[in-house]
């Protein structure tokens, strides 16, 4: 189906001045029938007040010159508000349809994916600098959008190589016969394969806590059995590693999801346990501050540079001091992390006083949302 002709139909400039024409047309239709209405009869009254003679020369003179001024007034003054108006009704028509043809031509551009385009603002009222501002708006976090599409894909296919490019290694040298499935090579093929499905269920799970506003489901949750919990479960693996793990709750509830706490928890271990070497110590803590309850992850390992901090939550970040590739990471469990604690209306910080000084993440969650604020009413009013 082919697009129509831009010349097909009116354009915005031909309809303001064909609109200007039908109002200057109905403002001079309208005064001449004023002026042959209503101004004869008063004017013949003045005349026989000021003494004419009714029918005489002087009043048929009188009113033929009336008529002919008033006939050259209108003239005179319908032509001059034509022009006027033509020349405004053009000038501001081409504004518009300029700036018009900028958002359209942007849009387009837009649209082929030269999201890097912007417009600028006509200065024709606050109402087009609007429409200027949310379309550049748009263009960049659309721009934001496309360039973490491709970073997306540039990581994951970065980081599904290694594990691909290894198995592919390991099962030429079996065929070739170089190498035999004896149980070393086993445990390599079972590594690179659990590293696969290791970094599937992290992207599934990174794609689930970025949609969890829909999916949480808040509960009355008690602190300490929380930390409690997430600390039993990590202790089998701190315990491998030499690692002593220590926890310190206070008491008190918060109102959200166990299991997405949980993971939140979890992954920031994991991540302290990955980072902290053998002998080493970490630290979890929980206490309500105010109207919130904050957790922290304290270790004594890696550390993190000053430069990497602002960055150490986007997907498959790396700090080579704190997150090496070799340490079994997928780069993407503290953006888990940063979207579970945002689905909760939390946020998340870390601070690290540089490489070998440690790590402390911090994630402070309200303690009581709006959910429970509209939960707790309802259950006092129907008590």
């Amino acid at each position: 189906m082919t697009a129509p002709s831009r010349s097909a139909g009116f354009g915005m400039r031909q309809r303001l001045l064909l609109a200007q024409t039908l109002v200057l047309i109905a403002g001079g239709v309208t005064t001449w029938v004023v002026a042959s209405v209503v101004g004869p009869p008063l004017f013949r009254e003045h005349l026989h007040r000021a003494g004419v003679a009714h029918d005489s020369n002087e009043q048929m003179h009188a009113e033929q010159a009336y008529q002919h001024a008033t006939a050259l007034s209108i003239a005179v003054a319908i032509t001059v508000a034509a022009l006027t108006a033509f020349v405004v009704t053009a000038y501001l028509s081409r504004r518009l349809q300029h700036s018009v043809n900028e958002v359209a031509a942007a849009a387009t551009a837009v649209a082929e994916g030269r999201y890097d385009i912007r417009v600028a603002s006509p200065g024709l009222g606050q109402e087009f600098d609007d429409l200027a501002t949310a379309f550049n708006r748009m263009a960049e976090r659309l721009h934001a959008v496309e360039s973490t599409r491709r970073q997306l894909f540039g990581d994951l296919a970065h980081e599904i190589r290694t594990p691909v490019a290894v198995l592919e290694a390991y099962l030429e040298a079996v065929e070739d016969g170089v190498k035999t499935l004896d149980p070393q090579t086993l445990s390599v093929l079972r590594e690179q394969t659990s590293r696969l499905v290791r970094f599937s269920a992290d992207a599934a799970a990174l794609s689930l806590a970025e949609e969890a506003h829909a999916a949480i489901t808040p509960r009355w949750v008690d602190i300490a059995s929380l930390v409690h919990a997430v600390s039993a479960a990590a202790a089998d693996r701190y315990t491998a590693k030499n690692v002593t793990l220590t926890t310190q709750a206070g008491a008190g509830r918060i109102w959200a999801d166990r299991q997405r706490l949980t993971q939140v928890l979890s992954n920031l271990l994991d991540n302290a346990l990955r980072h902290t070497p053998t002998g080493g110590h970490v630290r979890l803590t929980a206490a309500r501050a105010g109207a919130e309850v904050v957790f922290t992850v304290t270790d004594d390992g890696d550390g993190i540079g000053a430069e990497h901090l602002p960055h150490i939550f986007e997907r498959f970040y790396r700090a080579d001091s704190a997150r090496d590739r070799g340490r079994g990471g997928s780069g993407i469990g503290l953006a888990i992390v940063k979207a579970l604690t945002e689905a909760h209306g939390g946020h998340v910080n870390v601070a690290s006083r540089g490489p070998g000084q440690g790590t402390t993440f911090t994630v402070t969650v309200p303690a009581l949302n709006q959910a429970a604020i509209d939960q707790n009413a309802t259950v006092a009013g129907s008590a």
